[in-house]
C-alpha cells in the first residue's frame, strides 16, 4: 500500500483532525505534506460536507446544509522541486470508500445523493425540482443500490470530484474579480451567480492568526472548477486515469476530495453523485517547464483510464435548445439543450412509476453519457442523455404492452 500522507479518522470533523485539511483555495494555505517527485500516495479523505448528512429518511439535512464548509480537502500536498509553468503529472491508482468498514460515517459501506433546495444552490433542474430530496446508497463490491430508489442496481464510476493544485495570487485574484463582476450583474439572484470569498467557517489547514483571517479574506470558494482543476466532476476521473495539472506556485501545492460511488454525465443534482468519504492512490510526477511545451495554461489535461461499467445497452433521449414553459426558443443554447434532455427522461421514468425526484436522482447517480449533438444548426442546439437500460430490474425500452406502472415509494423528503 502506497504510504498515507493525509489521514483521517472519519468519526471526527476536518477541523479535529491531527492535521486538517482546507475548504477555501489560497496560496498561503500551509503544505501538510511534502512528497518527491516519483513518489505512490494515499490520502485519505471526508465526506465533502464533513459529515453532515446521515443515513436515515429524512432529507431535513439536505435542506439545512451549511454550506460555507464545503469542500473539505485533504491537503495541500507540495511537490519538492515543482516550480510556476511546470505541469504535475497525476496517475489515480486506486480509490474506493472507508476499507472493509461498515458504520455511521459517509463512505462506510453508504452514501448519499441529494437534491439541493433552491435556495442552497439548487442543481441543473431547479426550477422543475425546488425543495430538497435525499437517497441513501448501499455499497456492495462496485455496485450500489438504495432503499429510496427501487429497481435500479448499477456499477459506479468511483473518482475524485475535486481535485487542484493552488493558485497564484494573481491568480486567485482575477477569480475573485470576474466572479464578483458576475454577481454584480445580477446581486440579488436566488440562487446567488457566484460564490464570493467567506470568512465563515473558513479552514485554512494549519494556518492560523494574521494567515488565517488573510486565507477567509482573500480564499476563493470550491464549489467551481477554474484554471486549476477544482471541481470538475468529471466521472471518468477513476483507476488509471492520468491528468496533468498546471503548476502557479511553488511546490504545487495540490489538494483532493469530493470522492463520488458513481455519478452521471452533469452531476446534475448538484449534490448528484453518490457522496462518500474514502480514500485514494496517486502517483505524482513533475514535467518540468510543461505548461509552455504543451500549450497547458487553462485548465487540466487528462488520459481516461480504461476501467469502466460495460453496459451495451442504452435508451437515449434527445433535448434542444427551446423553453418548452412558455415556447420561448433560445440561440444555440446547449445547457437548455441538455436541461430538456434530461425532462424528457424524467417524464419517460415516471411511466414506469417513478418519482419524478427518484427519475432525477437516477440520472444524477448512475452512469449516464452526455454528448453535444450539435451547436451549428441555428437556432437551436441539439444534446442527449444515454440512459444504460440494464441497471434496472424490468427493461423499460419501448414496445410489448408498453409501460408497467409499479409504485416504487418516493425518496427521503423533508419534513
Amino acid at each position: 500500500m502506497p504510504e498515507v500522507v493525509f489521514s483521517i479518522d472519519q468519526s471526527k470533523s476536518m477541523r479535529d483532525q491531527a492535521v486538517p485539511g482546507h475548504n477555501r483555495w489560497h496560496p498561503d494555505v500551509p503544505p501538510a505534506v511534502t512528497v518527491k517527485p516519483g513518489t505512490d500516495v494515499r490520502i485519505e479523505c471526508k465526506e465533502w460536507t464533513d459529515g453532515q448528512i446521515g443515513n436515515n429518511d429524512s432529507a431535513n439535512d439536505v435542506r439545512d446544509v451549511d454550506l460555507t464548509h464545503c469542500h473539505m480537502l485533504s491537503g495541500p500536498i507540495a511537490v519538492e522541486g515543482a516550480e510556476p509553468g511546470d505541469l504535475l503529472v497525476v496517475d489515480i491508482i486506486d480509490l474506493g470508500p472507508v476499507p472493509q468498514v461498515v458504520g455511521e460515517n459517509c463512505g462506510e459501506g453508504w452514501g448519499y445523493s441529494g437534491i439541493f433546495s433552491k435556495i442552497n444552490g439548487g442543481g441543473f433542474l431547479t426550477d422543475y425540482f425546488p425543495d430538497a430530496y435525499k437517497a441513501i446508497w448501499d455499497f456492495q463490491g462496485q455496485q450500489c443500490s438504495s432503499r429510496h430508489v427501487p429497481g435500479v442496481k448499477y456499477t459506479g464510476i468511483t473518482h475524485p470530484g475535486l481535485f487542484g493544485t493552488a493558485p497564484s495570487a494573481e491568480l486567485l485574484a482575477r477569480w475573485n474579480r470576474r466572479e464578483q463582476a458576475l454577481i454584480d450583474t445580477d446581486p440579488d439572484r436566488v440562487p446567488p451567480l457566484a460564490l464570493p470569498p467567506l470568512q465563515q467557517s473558513t479552514l485554512g489547514g494549519t494556518a492560523d492568526g494574521d494567515l488565517l483571517e488573510k486565507i477567509a479574506r482573500e480564499g476563493a470558494r470550491t464549489v467551481p472548477p477554474r484554471e486549476h482543476g477544482g471541481n470538475n466532476d468529471i466521472k471518468n476521473f477513476t483507476r488509471g486515469s492520468r491528468v496533468f495539472y498546471p503548476v502557479y506556485v511553488d511546490g504545487a501545492l495540490f489538494s483532493g476530495g469530493d470522492l463520488h460511488f458513481s455519478q452521471g454525465d452533469g452531476e446534475i443534482n448538484f449534490c448528484g453523485a453518490i457522496e462518500m468519504g474514502g480514500y485514494i492512490d496517486f502517483h505524482l510526477d513533475l514535467i518540468k517547464g510543461g505548461m509552455e511545451t504543451y500549450g497547458i495554461n487553462n485548465n487540466p489535461v487528462f488520459m481516461p483510464g480504461r476501467v469502466e461499467p460495460t453496459y451495451s445497452e442504452w435508451l437515449t433521449f434527445i433535448g434542444i435548445s427551446v423553453d418548452h414553459r412558455d415556447d420561448t426558443n433560445l440561440y444555440m443554447d446547449a445547457t437548455q439543450a441538455y436541461r430538456n434532455a434530461c425532462l424528457n427522461a424524467i417524464e419517460y421514468l415516471k411511466k414506469w412509476g417513478y418519482t419524478g425526484e427518484q427519475a432525477y436522482l437516477i440520472l444524477g447517480t448512475s452512469p449516464i453519457e452526455g454528448r453535444i449533438g450539435s451547436v451549428v444548426d441555428i437556432p437551436n442546439a441539439a444534446c442527449s442523455v444515454f440512459l444504460p437500460t440494464e441497471i434496472f430490474d424490468v427493461d423499460i425500452r419501448p414496445g410489448g404492452n408498453g409501460p408497467v406502472y409499479q409504485d416504487r415509494g418516493q425518496v427521503a423528503v423533508t419534513s
